[in-house]
Formats: C-alpha cells, sequence, structure tokens
C-alpha cells in the first residue's frame, strides 16, 4: 500500500458537504487481496478494535461492517472504517465516511470520513494505515515472489504496531484540540440554530455569524460581557459592597493583606469565617469553617498564594448552591455537593478515592463530566481536622469530607434544582447579575434549603462569577440536565435576529473577477460594505486589505471574519475547492459562470466533466432559501441545475424569440431568468421573474461593454444582475451601479482595461486560456472595422497541457496580424523556451506568416516590443501576468516622434530553439 495524497477540507468540496479528511491510497498488488482472502486478518482487526463490531456500515445495523469483513471488502475501505473507530477511542464521536475508487484508475481509492477535531483526524488516519498494514500477511501467494503466510502461522508480524501508544497519542491529541464543555455547548446550539461557529485560536475564542452580524465566545465570556462587570465580579470585595448597596444579602467581611489584619477580622465576625483570595477562582486557596487563630493563619497562608489581598467573611450555614443567570433570568439551579468519601470499614480513605476516581465520568480538569478528586494540602488539612489522614479506614457509612468547597473543578459533585428554587431566591441571584452587569452570571448562593427564602432563613450570595461553567448543569450527577447554551445562544441572537450576511460566490472558468467586481459595486451603491476576495487581493469597502491571489477558501474566512462586512462577494477558484473545499459552510447565491478547458490534467481533473463537477460544488453549496445563477448558453452549466440548491436561475445572451426551447420552458413555468434581449438599442438587459418582466437597462449604457460590442462583459452584466436581484437589490441601483462600471485598471484591474492616450488603443486583459481569448476574438472581429492593424502579445501558463498551448497559439494565428508569443517569469515547470515553442508550433501550423511573428520571452520587452510596433489608429492586445506592472508600463510609454519605416527593427526574435 502506499498513500499517495492527503487532503483535510473544511467547507463543501467535491464529494461532500460535511467537513472531511481525504486519504488517497494506492493498494497496489493488493487489490487483488479483499478480506475474506486474507486469512487470520478479519479476526485480528476485531481482537485490536472490538468497537468495530457496531458499525452498521452500508446495512446501517451493527454488525454490518463485520459482516462486509467476512464477505470481502477491500483494505481502503477497511481503512476508512479504523480512522472512524480510532477517533471514538479517542473521544470523539465520529461516524460518517465512504470510499470509492478513483476512474481509471485501478487499485486507487479516495478514503473519506468525518473529523471533529483537524489534527486528530489527520493523526486517526496515519494510524489507521499503519494498523491495517501491520495486521496483513507479510507474504500474499499469487504475487510475484510471495507466498501467503498469515500473521498467526508465521509467528509475529514485522511490522509491530503500538495500538496502546497510539490511543493514547490520539487521545492527548484530541485532550488538547478538544473544546472545554462550555464552549463545546455553545458551538453544538449555535449550529443546531444554523449559527456558523468558526474556531480563532487554539484554545476557545470562537466566533459566531460572520461579518458584522459575528459574535465571540470565551466560554460563558461573550461580545455583550462588560469589562466593568467581570472587573467588578472578580473584586470581591467590591462585588459585596456593590449587593450590599442594593439590598442583597451578603456576608460581613472584609478585605485584609496580613495575617494579624486577617485574624483582627475574624475576630470581629465572631464565629467561623471563610478566608478566600480576593480574586481567585476554582476554589483556589479558600477555606471555610476557621474558628481558631492558628487555622486563621493558615487559611491567610492559603489565599495569598493566589491574590496580593485576602477576604475574611462571615460563613453562612447551609449547602452550597451555583445559579446561573442568563440574560436577567434564572435558567439553573445546581446543588454542590464537596468531594467526599463513603467509609466501608475496611479501605483505607485513599484507596476510596482512587474508587471514586475509576468512575468513567470523572477525569482530568474539565474534560469529562466530574473532575477526579487529587490529594492535595487542602486534603490533607480537611482530613487532620477530623483526626484522619489517607491511610485511616473509616467505619461503614461513615462520610468523610475531603474539601470545604464544593467546586466541581476539585472533584465536587452537583444536583439539579432548577424546579425547586425559591422565588425570592431566584430574585435575589437575578437581581445580583443585573447589579454587577453580567450577561452570563454563576450566583454562589449558601442556604440552608433552596426551597425557602433566605429572607427567613438566613444566608444569600457568597460571590458573583464571570464565565461560570456549565458542566454542572449540562450534566449534573444526579437530576435533570438543563440546555443553558440554548439561553446564551438566544440572548446573542434573539428571535428574528441574523446570524449571517449574504455570501455571494462566484465560480467558472472565465469573468469571475469582473462579475464578482460587479457584484461588489452595485452592493456599495446600496450603502453596504462589501467584502471582496478576488485574485488580484481582498478588498473591504474601497480598501484593499491584502495584495495576493485571494481566490481561496482562506480569503473568502478573512473576509467573513471581518465585523465591517455587511456583504460577502466571493470570487471561488478551482484550486481552492480542490485542497480544502469552500471557505463557508453555504451561500446565498452561487454562480457558475462557465466552464470550458483549462487546468486540466491538474489535481485529479482530467476532462472538461471532471472540471464541471468540481464548479458544481458552488452551486450546491446555495441555501434552502438561496438562488443558484447558471449560464443557460453553457451545456454544462445547464446540467448543474439537478443538483443545485435553492431556486435556479438563467442568464443568457440570446434572449427574445431566439431563445433556447429549454429557456422559454423555464420562463412559461414562471422561473427566474435574465436575458439581453433584442432591442432598437442593440439590446436590453432584461429580468424575467414569476412570469414579470423588467427591463433593467441598455446593455450600450455599461461603459465595460464598449458600447455593447464587448460581449463577454454583456454576459458577466447579467450574471451580476441576477445575482443582486436575487438579494433584492432595486432596479434603479443595479442600472446605477453598472452605468459606472467603466473596467478601468483602478475599479477592475487586468480585465479588459482600455487605454487610448497614445493615438492607438490598447487593452490589457487576463485572458490566459483558450476560451478567454476566444472571447477576445469576437470583440476583436467588432473592433475591426474601425482599427488598423491588431497587434497581440499572447502568453500561457506552463503548467496547462501541451493541446492546451498548442490551441493557443491556432486561435492567436486567426486574430493578429503582429503577434509577440512570451512565456510567464516562472515557467510552471517548463523549461525556458518551452512554452513559446508550443505556441509558436500553433501558430505556424494555423497558417500564420513567420515573418510577423515575434518570440520574446520577456514579459516587458515583449510589451516594449508590442507597443513599438504599433501605429496610430491600431489595436494593441496586452494579455499580462504582472497587470499592474504592464498597466504601468503602458501609462508610460512614450511613442516615438517619427516610427521606424522597417517594423522589423522595432523588435527582435530571442531565437527559441525547438521551434518548428
Amino acid at each position: 500500500m502506499r498513500v499517495l495524497e492527503t487532503s483535510t477540507y473544511r467547507g463543501p468540496h467535491l464529494y461532500s458537504r460535511r467537513p472531511m479528511i481525504r486519504i488517497q491510497l494506492d493498494l497496489q498488488a493488493l487489490e487483488d487481496w479483499p478480506t475474506q482472502r486474507l486469512p487470520g486478518f478479519t479476526d485480528h482487526l476485531l481482537a485490536a478494535l472490538p468497537g468495530l463490531q457496531a458499525h452498521g456500515c452500508c446495512f446501517k445495523t451493527p454488525g454490518g461492517f463485520v459482516r462486509r469483513l467476512r464477505e470481502g471488502t477491500w483494505l481502503g475501505h477497511v481503512i476508512e472504517h479504523v480512522a472512524l473507530e480510532l477517533q471514538c477511542m479517542a473521544g470523539e464521536r465520529t461516524g460518517r465516511g465512504k470510499t470509492r475508487s478513483v476512474k481509471d484508475r485501478p487499485g486507487v481509492y479516495n478514503i473519506l470520513y468525518v473529523y471533529e477535531g483537524e489534527r486528530l483526524g489527520r493523526a486517526a488516519g496515519r494510524a489507521a494505515v499503519a494498523l491495517v498494514d501491520s495486521l496483513l500477511p507479510r507474504r500474499l501467494q499469487g504475487v510475484e515472489g510471495l507466498e501467503l503466510v498469515a500473521p498467526a502461522l508465521a509467528g509475529m508480524v514485522e511490522k509491530p504496531f503500538d495500538l496502546n501508544g497510539s490511543i493514547t497519542a490520539l487521545r492527548d491529541i484530541a485532550a488538547g484540540e478538544r473544546l472545554g464543555p462550555t464552549t463545546r455547548s455553545l458551538v453544538q446550539e449555535a449550529r443546531r440554530r444554523g449559527i456558523p461557529a468558526i474556531r480563532l485560536d487554539e484554545h476557545s475564542l470562537v466566533q459566531l455569524g460572520h461579518g458584522a452580524r459575528r459574535k465571540l465566545i470565551r466560554a460563558s465570556i461573550t461580545s455583550q460581557t462588560s469589562q466593568i462587570a467581570v472587573q467588578t465580579a472578580g473584586d470581591k470585595g467590591q462585588t459585596k459592597a456593590v449587593l450590599s448597596a442594593v439590598g442583597a444579602p451578603a456576608p460581613r467581611g472584609a478585605v485584609v493583606r496580613t495575617a494579624d489584619q486577617a485574624v483582627a477580622e475574624a475576630a470581629r465576625i465572631r464565629g467561623p469565617v471563610v478566608v478566600k483570595p480576593l480574586d481567585g477562582n476554582h476554589g483556589r486557596g479558600v477555606s471555610v469553617g476557621l474558628k481558631t487563630e492558628e487555622q486563621v493563619r493558615w487559611g491567610f497562608d492559603q489565599a495569598i498564594r493566589h491574590s496580593r489581598r485576602v477576604v475574611v467573611e462571615e460563613q453562612y450555614h447551609g449547602r452550597d448552591y451555583r445559579i446561573l443567570v442568563i440574560g436577567g433570568e434564572v435558567v439553573a439551579v445546581a446543588e454542590r455537593v464537596p468531594a467526599q468519601v463513603v467509609g466501608d470499614g475496611s479501605s483505607t480513605v485513599q484507596d476510596l478515592i482512587d474508587r471514586v476516581n475509576a468512575d468513567p465520568r470523572r477525569g482530568i480538569g474539565h474534560e469529562q463530566v466530574m473532575t477526579r478528586i487529587q490529594v492535595d494540602e487542602h486534603v490533607r488539612e480537611r482530613l487532620e481536622r477530623a483526626g484522619l489522614t489517607v491511610d485511616s479506614r473509616p467505619p461503614s457509612g461513615q462520610i468523610v469530607q475531603l474539601r470545604a468547597t464544593a467546586n466541581l473543578s476539585t472533584g465536587g459533585t452537583a444536583i439539579d434544582r432548577t424546579d425547586e428554587i425559591h422565588p425570592d431566591n431566584a430574585s435575589i441571584a437575578r437581581r445580583a447579575a443585573l447589579t454587577v452587569g453580567l450577561d452570563v452570571a454563576g450566583i454562589d448562593f449558601v442556604a440552608p434549603d433552596i426551597t425557602r427564602s433566605v429572607r427567613e432563613t438566613g444566608g444569600g450570595i457568597v460571590e458573583v462569577n464571570a464565565a461560570p461553567g456549565f458542566r454542572m448543569h449540562l450534566e449534573p450527577s444526579e437530576g435533570r440536565p438543563r440546555d443553558v447554551a440554548r439561553a446564551v445562544i438566544a440572548n446573542l441572537y434573539p428571535p428574528g435576529a441574523r446570524s449571517r450576511i449574504p455570501i455571494i460566490a462566484v465560480t467558472g472558468t472565465n469573468g469571475k473577477s469582473t462579475v464578482g467586481r460587479m457584484i461588489a459595486g452595485i452592493f456599495a451603491e446600496q450603502g453596504q460594505t462589501v467584502g471582496l476576495t478576488s485574485t488580484s487581493g481582498i478588498y473591504i469597502g474601497d480598501e484593499k486589505v491584502l495584495a495576493a491571489d485571494a481566490s481561496g477558501p482562506k480569503s473568502a474566512r478573512m473576509v467573513l471574519r471581518d465585523p465591517t462586512v455587511e456583504v460577502a462577494v466571493l470570487e471561488t477558484a478551482r484550486g481552492g475547492m480542490l485542497r480544502e473545499g469552500l471557505g463557508f459552510d453555504r451561500c446565498d447565491v452561487g454562480l457558475v459562470l462557465n466552464v470550458s478547458a483549462d487546468h486540466l490534467g491538474l489535481g485529479g481533473v482530467e476532462t472538461i466533466e471532471d472540471l464541471a463537477k468540481v464548479k458544481s460544488i458552488v452551486a450546491e453549496a446555495v441555501g434552502r432559501r438561496g438562488v443558484s445563477v447558471l449560464n443557460g448558453d453553457d451545456p454544462l452549466t445547464l446540467r448543474m441545475a439537478r443538483h443545485a440548491g435553492g431556486r435556479i436561475c438563467y442568464f443568457t445572451l440570446e434572449g427574445g424569440p431566439e431563445m433556447s426551447p429549454f429557456l422559454q420552458k423555464h420562463l412559461a413555468q414562471g422561473g427566474l431568468l435574465v436575458a439581453r434581449e433584442p432591442s432598437v438599442h442593440g439590446g436590453d438587459l432584461v429580468i424575467h421573474d414569476g412570469g414579470r418582466r423588467s427591463v433593467v437597462m441598455r446593455a450600450c449604457d455599461i461603459p465595460a461593454t464598449l458600447g455593447g460590442l464587448a460581449e463577454f462583459n454583456v454576459a458577466n452584466a447579467l450574471a451580476a444582475i441576477a445575482a443582486a436581484h436575487a438579494q433584492g437589490v432595486p432596479h434603479e441601483i443595479l442600472a446605477r451601479a453598472l452605468g459606472r462600471f467603466s473596467s478601468s485598471h483602478a475599479q477592475n484591474p487586468g480585465r479588459f482595461n482600455v487605454h487610448d492616450d497614445h493615438g492607438f488603443r490598447v487593452i490589457v486583459d487576463y485572458a490566459h486560456n483558450p476560451a478567454a481569448l476566444r472571447a477576445m476574438g469576437a470583440l476583436v472581429a467588432r473592433l475591426r472595422p474601425q482599427a488598423g492593424r491588431v497587434i497581440g502579445v499572447v502568453s500561457i501558463p506552463g503548467d496547462r497541457r501541451d493541446a492546451d498551448i498548442l490551441e493557443m497559439g491556432q486561435i492567436a494565428a486567426g486574430l493578429f496580424d503582429e503577434l509577440v508569443f512570451r512565456e510567464r517569469p516562472d515557467g510552471r515547470g517548463r523549461p525556458p523556451g518551452t512554452v513559446v515553442s508550443l505556441l509558436t508550433n500553433g501558430a505556424l501550423a494555423a497558417g500564420f506568416p513567420a515573418a510577423r511573428l515575434h518570440r520574446i520571452l520577456s514579459e516587458t520587452q515583449a510589451v516594449d516590443a508590442a507597443l513599438k510596433m504599433a501605429r496610430p489608429g491600431d489595436l494593441v492586445l496586452l494579455f499580462p501576468t504582472g497587470v499592474d506592472a504592464v498597466w504601468d508600463q503602458v501609462r508610460r510609454f512614450e511613442p516615438p516622434s517619427h516610427p521606424p519605416a522597417d517594423w522589423e527593427a522595432a523588435t527582435h526574435d530571442e531565437g527559441v530553439a525547438g521551434v518548428a
């Protein structure tokens, strides 16, 4: 077996809408050895991972996967299930996967499975491959030079696999990657409501929602949590003062700095006291029931380790309760019981602790419902007060309290009391949270009986906590679990509040950048801040925040994280979708502009149909209430309608009487369609929606269409109109925005930029594939009657197939009078001169005169040569790699006052080797 590729998909991708890990595996000779032909393999696998017996597989019932193993399945499928099981053994619940053979590649499989944490998912995949490999027979009969010997017969497997060590390592990864119980509950509730949740760091900082509608959480601290409130809650002295000022019951006491002051304050209170850090948490350094001077001094020493100042206060008598207040309402109450054990007459205290810690619900820190009890100085002091040590053997039935405080983080347990709290006590807790100013508050409440008012029984508030943990309410040791996360999410996003901004995703072979900029201009005209990704960078409003090829998922996520963005317009290129899927879970509008041969032979995309499947990811990611915008003139995009999400909208250049029967039927059924229709003005852009026809504007009124001659930009405008109409933009705004879209270099760099200041026209456009060059050719044909010669500087990326490069040369031969071939600076894997040679061969084969063909590898020199060739009235088309540099070169060019008579003298041929 050999692993060929691995991918981590974070959004919808070619194989699923779910985030998944993909392992591409070549079984090689093992393709002929399904599991039923491998003696001992299934038994050894089930002995190592008995949990596989619960996998339903295609039968959707426990034991289904074992049945597949016995009947015979291929090892890629086995690795899929092992990767899922290993994640489960590490503590994450995952259960979906699929394995598919790769077309035209016998023995090669794509293994896909879901993951909860990326690091764990990838590590589980590596371990699954290693485990399955270790269980294989070392010699296989029928494979040249090998003889079948099962591991059991061979005595020892030659590649031992440390399963226990691997499981331990996977659990460590999961523990480090897993969100804490509070944050996890909030993320799960958000996703249940359809609210996006994006983890922003390796800890617990999470963004809910997108753009201007985003909220942040870190555990139960939210974007709405006041810093003043957190500081107040963190200062226990100030908290008591604030609560006392509004009549809330709080214990008497003072803040001290020395042990002597602590002893004096305890004497003033005259009763058992509590000594605790002023700004501590999780019960660290808290001592209760201190009566003697020695005990108070000891308690001060414990507290001063955690804070510069210490609180000494009267001790309320009763039970310890945590009242959770969210948005000013009590949503849960838990009675907290300190860590304790019950004697059996024979076991030591340490034995009893070990027995309690063996409960699978207990873990380290916050990883489980309860926390293991740790024997420390506080436990030993508490035992000493009771006349015990960890080696004592308490009699049967004796309850041995190990800690004075009831925090779950120190081994305590929780009993749900939400339905039992007295209205007075609930009111006191509500007022305390509101007084301090916390949107989410944990009120520590001591009372003899929570069902009776503390105004009668005594007791009250001992602490107000910011960032309270939800563990005791989500999974109490006893009683009914409470869905407290729902209250937090409802407080952040009340009914009717939206968490998402409109996402408009644009894909296709050509036109993506222009359509994206047109759409961005429309929403900007409406007064909204647009986040735009494109091959030239990321734009937030009018500001270019990143200069790069930003058409992938990482750039999309950057825009969706920006708190100023109200609409996201995302150019979505093939490469990013293949690499890690989309940068979002769903979009409101998905546009597929066209599909033509480009990038074939790369990333497993061999045919134009393969490329169409990749592009269709965008349409399939459209939400139920969204709109898929498809090119009605492109057969491959038309086929996508079967699987596209939301409502289908087509756009077409062939509106009116010449419209295709398919689109006419779509209209007759009340479908949504945007078309250019014939008119006395040369073409109107029209929206048909539910039987209504609305003329938006004339095609010739869009500057970027050169009076309607540039049909590719007419088509781009139709797509932009469809996307904006789908989002309810008024038609007058559509017309006004597109009427200002000139496709200048400043507005749309490298996309049909026109320069007319040198006495001849220069068009700079990033046409880099045959389909784009043909589209420019259609424009050239319309401009020829008014132009002199047509001069072109043409290239194509070196990672394209030979056939594509030859075709590019052939197309160029039919468009230009003078032709300059150049190369990209990087070559993309081809030796210098190779691309130019292939382009030249294509042009010569199409009959282009060799005397008017110029080969110059350098882009700068090629552009300079073309500009120097131009005479007044000529048309020069430049298809650049370095868009900004070439535009600047055009702008700075100074035409010679007397053009040379010998135009060949103005150019040169670098003598590229290998030209036919």
